[in-house]
């Protein structure tokens, strides 16, 4: 007769394991069936095969999570280099780009990418709906715009989409692009952005974001001296006086 493995209670020394009969009572048996197929987790096998670029841990393993089923999520990265470095070993389908991310943003990342593998198609998604985010970032060649409010099924169908050729944007971001290319307004100036150099305001957005210089230094791979040194430049530049004055510039503006 066949055993299974049991671990004595109490009365058996050091609770070792003892030989027992192989059937267990009617009421321990515990019957796991099996979902079918339609019910079991994981994306179908004509998935759309997806890089996600986002800095935001938090943001990334939400996505992961939400979309996991519907999308066949091949790579992640979390800045500019490692994102033109995972786009160009996996070849996705779509890569969904964060707007705002260190060492240029998502528009590097498209520009970059673009030179070599124009076949990618990029959806942008992001917190900010400023028309200057919009209209750069589809000019840099991204097929669609979502912001970060978008419903997760509505997420997977932009992808779909993109993917498929349409061009995808939340509503009323449309209008932005529609009249900047059709000539009837030029592109968005915010003369005191202007003012910034693009390292500024790569530091501009993380501090905003609630880094500490530590962390910015680390991320942008720079002293923290330097991260000081931008710092003050840009509230010098744009006549602010703290950290706090400068998030909240910055968030009036949707840079963040």
């Amino acid at each position: 007769m066949g055993h299974h493995l049991v671990r004595a209670g109490r009365g058996h020394r050091g609770g070792a394991l003892l030989a027992a009969p192989d059937r267990p009572a009617a009421s321990e048996v515990t019957v796991t069936p099996i979902p079918p197929p339609e019910q079991r987790q994981g994306p179908p096998p004509d998935a759309v095969r997806v890089v996600i670029v986002d800095d935001h841990r938090l943001f990334l393993s939400g996505v992961r999570a939400e979309l996991g089923n519907h999308v066949a999520i091949v790579g992640e990265a979390s800045d500019v280099d490692e994102a033109v470095q995972v786009i160009a070993r996996e070849q996705p389908d779509v890569v969904l780009c964060d707007v705002h991310m260190p060492g240029g943003g998502g528009r590097a990342v498209i520009e970059h990418v673009r030179e070599r593998h124009p076949e990618v198609t990029f959806l942008a998604i992001s917190v900010s709906d400023a028309a200057e985010d919009v209209i750069g970032t589809i000019r840099a060649g991204a097929r669609g715009y979502v912001t970060k409010t978008i419903e997760p099924h509505e997420l997977a169908d932009a992808i779909r989409r993109v993917n498929e050729g349409d061009a995808v944007f939340s509503p009323r971001l449309a209008g932005f692009v529609l009249d900047a290319f059709a000539g009837q307004v030029a592109e968005p100036v915010d003369p005191e952005l202007d003012q910034l150099t693009q390292r500024e305001r790569e530091v501009l957005r993380l501090i905003a974001r609630g880094y500490a210089y530590k962390q910015v230094a680390r991320r942008l791979e720079i002293s923290i001296k330097t991260v000081e040194h931008h710092v003050s430049a840009v509230l010098r530049k744009l006549q602010l006086s703290s950290r706090h004055e400068l998030t909240r510039w910055a968030t009036d503006r949707r840079i963040v």
